[in-house]
């Protein structure tokens, strides 16, 4: 017991920069609370002392505002931070290393008993403020739940999951859209890879816009081959002045665009 208090305490000190003190930690942390009573009542729960385990479910509730049932398996060194709002439902898994913030639902949407309705989050995951993630299905190890984001679906180990619903955004996809687009001299509003969904969006336009530009080129290639083939020219009376035969792509017209 002493041993899982202490490495709470000091994954909390690790990963809060307005933790000061061991003693702070211990008197002053809810999410430290809220796991201390979870893991009275999972051993309430696993020895089918269902009420006794129920009832320090709901006290640790009515102290803390997380609410975990006893049935969840909560691993070691995972932090709740701030935790108001926190839901964690019976058939959850947290995985070691996981940090979670307020107002986060680890939720089913299975109405039978007996089965699997709540997420697994595997290690190291990090679940943002107000984030929903609904079902049975696994959140990879070291995935990243972004605020707000409504998850319905499995995260890949890794990957990032924002939005509603949430869409998933692959690292490796990423850093080959990003040295595409630093190829073509363009980064949109300035940022990189791994910042918000609005610039993701932009990033997916940036692939769209250099396909187009390679396939209108290759296509007035093939228009004035053609021309030549019937006319015996240069084809060149088929083919307006502002053809694009060749590929150029603008980075700073774009960039106007979308300032």
């Amino acid at each position: 017991m002493f041993q899982h208090l202490r490495e709470d305490i000091a994954c909390i000190l690790e990963r809060d920069p307005a933790a000061r003190s061991s003693w702070e930690v211990l008197s002053c942390y809810p999410g430290l609370h809220a796991l201390v009573l979870h893991r009275r009542a999972h051993w309430c729960w696993k020895h089918k002392l269902y009420w006794m385990a129920r009832f320090i479910s709901h006290l640790s509730r009515f102290l803390t505002g997380i609410e975990i049932h006893p049935g969840a398996v909560i691993g070691r060194r995972v932090f709740i931070d701030h935790g108001m709002g926190v839901v964690i439902g019976e058939t959850a898994e947290v995985g070691d290393g996981c940090t979670i913030y307020q107002g986060v639902t680890l939720g089913g949407t299975s109405l039978y008993k007996g089965v699997k309705r709540h997420p697994t989050l595997g290690k190291n995951v990090i679940v943002g403020a107000n984030a929903q993630v609904l079902g049975g299905f696994t959140v990879g190890d070291g995935a990243r739940v972004g605020s707000n984001a409504v998850v319905v679906k499995e995260v890949p180990p890794g990957a990032t999951a924002v939005g509603n619903p949430a869409r998933i955004l692959n690292k490796e996809a990423d850093a080959a859209r990003e040295q595409a687009a630093a190829r073509m001299g363009f980064s949109a509003y300035g940022v990189t890879q791994s910042d918000d969904p609005v610039s993701q969006a932009i990033k997916g336009l940036v692939d769209n816009a250099s396909s187009q530009e390679h396939q209108i080129a290759l296509l007035w290639q093939a228009i004035e081959k053609l021309a030549r083939g019937e006319r015996g020219g240069n084809g060149r009376d088929c083919v307006p002045g502002d053809a694009h035969t060749t590929e150029h792509f603008d980075a700073d017209r774009l960039n106007q665009l979308v300032k």
